[in-house]
């Protein structure tokens, strides 16, 4: 049993409790290790009821180290692919059974819906990047404040366009590669983001001087989902 499953138990078994038979499936997701462990459950229906029931339990879940489970039809999961590539890809791709089955038999992401949820979170990042500068009136601290905060939205882009081009990675290293070698990405910049994003600490990387660098960054990132039109 793993890590994610052990956190997870409590919340399985309230789930079997409140919907018996009606629960299909529960699965932990998620890439990132420490933090509540997200996860999903797959009902045959899912009344006012059930809702209640679990938000009686909800709080004893988050003290045991869960975040507030999606609650889900099948049916409904997969008619929303096509709303939430990313988050839900991100579930197919991460997905650990903790009850159950695997429940995604036969449902993949369309290459096409990723491509466009990409590109509008790429250029959402990159609009408010200029937006937020704009109101630092470029004063160091507050532009440091903006780069760290950020970082994580960037590694969070590049991930999702890893995975549109099949090379999805958990590892830094690999994920940095790709950036740097399919995206054509600065390395240093990348490298100096990535650890800003992945890090609980304070990187030893000026913050203020990485914005110009990330922002032409962010640029060549927006001209790259423009362009790209699969393997």
């Amino acid at each position: 049993m793993s890590s994610r499953t052990t956190v997870l138990k409590p919340v399985a078994d309230d789930l079997q409790r409140i919907f018996g038979g009606r629960l299909e499936a529960f699965v932990a997701y998620g890439w990132r290790q420490g933090g509540p462990v997200p996860s999903l459950a797959l009902v045959t229906s899912l009344g006012l009821d059930d809702l209640s029931a679990c938000a009686a339990r909800n709080a004893s879940w988050v003290r045991a180290g869960a975040a507030t489970p999606l609650l889900l039809t099948r049916a409904d999961f997969a008619r929303s692919l096509d709303a939430f590539p990313i988050e839900y890809g991100e579930i197919l791709d991460s997905h650990e059974v903790v009850v159950g089955v695997n429940p995604f038999a036969g449902l993949a992401i369309r290459s096409e819906d990723l491509r466009r949820a990409c590109e509008v979170q790429t250029k959402s990042h990159l609009i408010h990047l200029r937006e937020n500068y704009l109101e630092s009136q470029g004063r160091p601290s507050d532009v440091e404040v903006l780069v760290r905060e950020s970082a994580p939205g960037f590694g969070a882009l590049v991930r999702h366009l890893a995975r549109l081009d099949g090379a999805a990675s958990t590892s830094l290293t690999e994920l940095a590669r790709y950036a740097t070698e399919t995206i054509g990405l600065d390395a240093r910049t990348v490298g100096d983001l990535l650890a800003f994003a992945e890090s609980d600490g304070m990187p030893a990387v000026d913050a203020t001087r990485l914005f110009p660098s990330y922002l032409l960054c962010m640029e060549r990132l927006a001209e790259f989902v423009d362009r790209w039109h699969g393997a």
